[in-house]
Parts: structure tokens; C-alpha cells; sequence
């Protein structure tokens, strides 16, 4: 990951973002307090002086709200640094989350579960650790992309080899909403997984705004980056349908996704344009379908920001510039199509038919009383409709102005006000060089444009799969077998006695190799030794995952002498019981504001010694303190009671519902 304390102006928005976090829930606790109390209390002078304090906590969370707004709306820092006229795009901030201890968790359940020897583990546990703290702070490139990619894929390796279905591991994860700042804890894995796909898409989103969009290669990166984050965020809405945090909700996603396409296609435009538009009858006609289309996509995006439950938490701001954006292209489109009508009178030697059929795509319908093929010829008739459509553009534009002006977040952008304020003014130059005699006499409106585009604009799913893991806890075994949902018994030492050249067993299966064809009379049976075992150990050499060729030859190489073997013998399967949670999308209701508030931020059990805390942003440096286990025998019974003891602070949590 980067390094957080250098001075950037985007670590320095995080840090902001993760100040007003604390704030924030500081203050959500507060009124959480003052709202209990004020349905418990029947003393009127009380309830007085809570009402009193709720109205100072709810008008604090509205201006932490509007400086969080602020933070989101704060395109500049993002947007590449050469010179550009262009509007600025908006980014995706990073979730924040607290740091997470998987220590004591992950090595009881590899005392207790594998039976394993945790001490041994410690790297692979400090490496996990450091991955997810480098994920807080990811470099804005394919490399930062490509981490936060490979923490997702190791927390599935981890999900698989740690967490059980039936039972909660006591990993508390605390991730922060990019919009409200509200904090959202589960003991659920998907939590993490879910966040940090929102954060992959973010990044992306933070690429594509860092390209350089005065250059060709720049413009087709933002493209790609935009649909890529689209597609990102659409994969997180389909897999995680019931997240509980509000940025991650179906209906919020849905309407970023949207903004991202609509920002791809804004750089399609932008890209058609940059060599220079000609002042040529067909190319002005691609030209004005095409910015109609990136004027309609702003308008969905638009419509989309002020549905319900969405408008409450969207910034106020990113529905203010989509309904900016759209009124701009929309202009634009009308200003275009008047340059083609004032501008290129039919001639002799042009082609009457083509210009015809172009013209004509353009309208859904046509003014009563005119004709296109009566427009191309009548010189009167196509002036009027073009200043029809230059006194729509000019329209677009001052309501574009107007609600810029409108917004305190926008009106400090300066390069936005500049852009609006240029198409602006070529519009009115354009209409006062025509002829002005016949305003008065002309009724024609200028009917809508109809947007099309030559380049489709789609989401691009995440490829994972390019992505190369390798499972940090490789050496527990094959994932196929040595998973969290089987149950082992603890390894049993059987000493093999060839006997007359045989073992008085066959071998067969994978890694590990399992006992086959077991001879009931043999030694190896007397010793305990079950149909079914698998072998674990050869001599003192872990066999996990060698093949049965290998096995034989490590029984074979000691020739006739005796050989110490460790087995396991499968317990059961647990069976697959989804824990309700509001991550899963089976049968569950819909919620996404439910959040901790009851318990304090750095409340440790007493029982255990307090693991040294890292600093908020600690970088590259691996976290190698040796801790105990709190397990001594690999009794699932025992490892069950010690797990409890560890949750009872948490008697919030029920298997109903592992949020709270």
C-alpha cells in the first residue's frame, strides 16, 4: 500500500474522511443514548432537556453529513494534473474500517480444529494481517488494484479454512459508510468481502478520473476504468443483495453504476472530439447524437439520485452536476444541430438524399408544417429552425449556470463554472450573428433531439481469475479436505511392521492418499489403524500433499524396517446452516441501518493481555508478536466453552442475526 503520512492530497481527503468517521458515530451514539432515555423517563423536565439535546446531536450529525458531503465532492484532488477544460468527473472514496486482530481467532482454530501446532502459523496470520492494512491504503494503479483483488481472494481461502457456518469465530469487523459515516459491525466475513469490493470498484473509479483526458490513450483508460468499476459494483449487487451498509444497498449501487457508465460515456464523446470537430454536415450530425446520448445517460443518472431511499444519502452536490451535466450536453446538441441548419446550405453537387435521410434521424417528429427534405431547400424555414435550436441551447445553458450557481459545493469549482460559461457565450455569439428581422414573425419550437451512439457502453465484469493467489495457509492441506466444515480427530501415531513384504493396506485418492482395503488381522489394524484414514505423516514428514505414487515411495525407501504413520479419521461434516445475516440474500428482510452502538471501542477482555495496537495507518511493517494460544487441548469441547467466554461481552449477538 502507499505510505499514509505522506502528504498527497488524497491521503490527506482519507484522513479527513476518517476523522469525521469517529465523529460521527460519536455523535450517532449520543443520540442513541438521548433516545433510550427518552423512553424510559416519564419525568417531563427530563424529557425536556433530552428533546433539547437531541435537537444540538441531530444538528451536529447534519453538519458532519454536509463536511462528509464536502469530502465527496472534492473532484479536484482526484483529476489528473496537466491542464484540462473538461468537467470534472466524480470519484468513489474508500471505505475505512478499524483494524482487525485475527491472532488469538485463527490460532485456537488451528490448535482446535487441525489439531496443529498454531505457534508455527504466526507468519502466514502477520501476513494476512499486513495485506489487509496495506488494503487501507492502496496505490491509485493496476498494482493497488490488483492487492485489494488479492486480499478478496485470500479472505475466501480464509472463509473456507477458519470460519464455520454454524458458528461465529469472535472476528469483529467494523467498516464506515462512504456517504453517511455511519459504522456498520459484524462477525461476518462477507462484511469484509463485500467492503472491500466496494473499495476495488472505488479504485477504479479513482484511475479513471487520474487519466489524462487531453490525450487519446488517456481517454480510452478512463473508459476502461469506469466500465470496470461499474462492472465491480454491479458484481457486489448481485452477490451481496442484503449489505447493511447504505453505500452498499442494491438501490445505491444501482444508481452508481449508472454514474459510471454515464461517465464512460462522457469520455466516449470527449475522445470522438478530440482531434477537432469539422464543420461538415455529417460529422456535425454523428457529433450531435452523439453528446444527445451523454446528455440523456446524465438525465437517467439524475432521475435515478432523487428516487427513494437513495436521495436522503446521495451527495447533494453529484445529483446537482448530473442534472448540470445533462443539461450541458443537452445544449450542446442543440447547438451543433443549428451550426448543421444555419451553417450548410444545400448546394448543387451535394447529395440531397443523404443529407435528407441524416436530418431525418435526428427527429422523432418534425414541427407541423415542415418537411425535412422543405428545410434542406428553403432557406427561410431552415434558419428559423435553427434559431429555434440555438434558443434552446441557450436555455439548457443558463439553467445549467443557475444551478450551479446554486450549489456552494459546485460554485467553487472553477474550471466547471469556466466550461458552462464558454459553451454559454458561443451560443449567444452564434445567435446574434444570424438575422434578426424575423424573431417576432417565427413560432417554431425546436423539438428533442434523439440521442444515439456508435459506441456501446457496457459494464465489464471483474476478471479474478487473472489474479494469482496463492493460500497463505497452504500447509494445513488440500482446501478440498482440510476445511472448516469437516471435523477431524486429533492425529493418531500407528507404527506400520511390513509383514512378508506387505503393509496390509491399499492406498488410494489424491493428497492426502486414504486407507483402502484395510487387512482386519494386520498389524496396522491391531494399532488402530481404520478403513477410510487419511495419512497425514510419513515418518515424521508431512504428507498432505503428496499422491499415493509418493506415499509408496516413502514406504519403500525405509525397506523392510518400521515406519511411524499419522492419521485422521473423519468426524462428520457440518452441515451448511446459513447464520442469518444481513449479507446473505436468503430469507431475509432488507436493512441496512443497523449498527453498533453499545459497545465501546476499545473494550478488551481482561482475561487476556492486550495485544500492542498498531498506529491508525501503520505501513509495511509486519505485525511479529508472538501470541499464546488460549487453547491447550485439541478438544472441541473445550475450544466451544473457551470461544463462548470470549463472546460474552457480545450477548447482543444471537445465531438469528449477527448484526447489531
Amino acid at each position: 500500500g502507499c505510505n499514509p503520512l505522506a502528504e498527497t492530497g488524497r491521503s490527506k481527503l482519507q484522513n479527513q474522511r476518517a476523522i469525521l468517521n469517529q465523529q460521527i458515530l460519536r455523535a450517532v451514539r449520543m443520540r442513541a443514548g438521548a433516545e433510550n432515555l427518552l423512553r424510559a423517563t416519564t419525568n417531563n423536565k427530563v424529557r425536556e432537556q433530552v428533546l433539547l439535546e437531541l435537537s444540538f446531536v441531530n444538528s451536529d450529525l447534519q453538519i458532519l453529513k454536509e463536511e462528509l458531503e464536502g469530502l465527496n465532492i472534492s473532484v479536484e484532488v482526484y483529476q489528473n494534473t496537466e491542464e484540462t477544460f473538461s468537467i470534472p468527473l466524480v470519484p468513489l472514496g474508500l471505505k475505512e474500517t478499524k483494524e482487525v486482530d485475527f491472532t488469538l481467532p485463527l490460532k485456537d482454530f488451528i490448535l482446535e480444529h487441525y489439531s496443529e501446532d498454531s505457534s508455527e502459523y504466526e507468519d502466514e496470520i502477520a501476513d494476512l494481517m499486513d495485506l489487509r492494512q496495506a488494503c487501507r491504503t492502496p496505490s491509485r494503479d493496476d498494482a493497488g488494484i490488483e492487492m485489494l483483488i488479492s486480499y478478496f481472494l485470500q479472505l475466501g481461502y480464509v472463509e473456507n479454512r477458519f470460519f464455520p457456518p454454524t458458528r461465529n469465530m469472535g472476528v469483529l469487523f467494523t467498516w464506515y459508510d462512504s456517504f453517511t459515516g455511519v459504522p456498520v459491525c459484524q462477525q461476518n466475513l462477507l462484511l469484509e468481502k463485500a467492503s472491500i469490493l466496494f473499495n476495488i470498484g472505488a479504485l477504479y473509479t479513482q484511475i479513471g478520473t487520474r487519466c489524462n483526458r487531453q490525450t487519446q490513450a488517456g481517454l480510452e483508460n478512463a473508459v476502461d476504468a469506469f466500465q470496470r468499476a461499474a462492472g465491480v459494483l454491479s458484481y457486489l449487487k448481485e452477490t451481496f443483495t442484503h449489505t447493511p451498509s447504505y453505500d452498499m444497498s442494491p438501490a445505491m449501487l444501482n444508481v452508481l453504476v449508472k454514474m459510471m457508465l454515464a461517465q464512460a460515456q462522457e469520455c466516449v464523446f470527449e475522445q470522438i472530439g478530440l482531434p477537432g470537430i469539422r464543420n461538415e454536415f455529417f460529422t456535425l450530425v454523428k457529433m450531435t447524437q452523439e453528446v444527445a446520448k451523454v446528455g440523456e445517460v446524465y438525465m437517467l443518472v439524475n432521475t435515478a439520485m432523487n428516487q427513494e431511499p437513495v436521495k436522503e444519502n446521495i451527495p447533494y452536490s453529484w445529483s446537482k452536476l448530473a442534472q448540470i451535466k445533462s443539461d450541458h450536453y443537452k445544449a450542446l446538441a442543440h447547438y451543433f444541430i443549428a451550426t448543421i441548419l444555419c451553417d450548410h446550405e444545400l448546394q448543387s453537387g451535394d447529395d440531397e438524399d443523404q443529407q435528407e435521410k441524416a436530418l431525418s434521424q435526428l427527429y422523432d417528429y418534425m414541427p407541423e408544417g415542415l418537411m425535412v427534405l422543405t428545410i434542406l431547400k428553403d432557406k427561410v424555414q431552415r434558419k428559423q429552425l435553427g434559431k429555434a435550436h440555438l434558443r434552446k441551447a441557450i436555455v439548457y445553458h443558463e439553467e445549467a449556470l443557475r444551478v450551479c450557481g446554486l450549489c456552494k459545493k459546485l460554485r467553487n469549482i472553477d474550471v466547471l463554472q469556466e466550461v458552462l460559461t464558454a459553451a454559454h457565450k458561443r451560443s449567444l455569439l452564434k445567435y446574434a450573428q444570424q438575422e434578426t428581422e424575423d424573431d417576432f414573425l417565427s413560432l417554431i419550437q425546436a423539438p428533442d433531439i434523439l440521442p444515439k451512439t456508435e459506441h456501446k457502453i457496457e459494464t465489464i465484469a471483474p476478471q479474478f481469475s487473472k489474479v494469482k493467489v496463492k493460500d497463505l495457509f497452504h500447509r494445513l492441506g488440500p482446501l478440498t479436505v482440510f476445511s472448516a466444515k469437516q471435523r477431524w480427530t486429533a492425529p493418531r501415531t500407528i507404527r506400520i511392521h511390513h509383514e512378508a513384504g506387505e503393509l496390509g493396506f491399499s492406498l488410494k485418492g489424491g493428497s492426502p492418499v486414504q486407507i483402502y482395503c484395510l487387512d482386519p488381522v494386520c498389524s496396522a489394524a491391531s494399532m488402530g489403524l481404520k478403513e477410510g484414514d487419511y495419512i497425514v505423516s510419513v515418518g515424521g514428514m508431512d504428507c498432505k500433499w503428496l499422491g499415493v505414487n509418493e506415499v509408496l515411495e516413502k514406504f519403500k525407501s525405509v525397506g523392510e524396517q518400521p515406519i511411524e504413520i499419522e492419521v485422521i479419521s473423519c468426524q462428520d461434516t457440518v452441515a451448511s446452516m446459513h447464520n442469518k445475516s444481513a449479507t446473505y440474500s436468503v430469507g431475509m428482510q432488507k436493512t441496512y441501518s443497523l449498527i453498533c452502538l453499545a459497545m465501546e471501542e476499545d473494550k478488551i477482555d481482561q482475561t487476556k493481555k492486550a495485544p500492542l495496537k498498531l498506529p491508525f495507518l501503520s505501513w509495511g511493517t509486519k505485525n511479529r508478536q508472538k501470541a499464546a494460544s488460549t487453547l491447550c487441548l485439541p478438544s472441541a469441547v473445550a475450544g466451544s466453552s473457551q470461544i463462548k467466554k470470549k463472546l460474552s461481552p457480545f450477548t447482543l449477538l444471537s445465531t438469528e442475526s449477527s448484526l447489531y
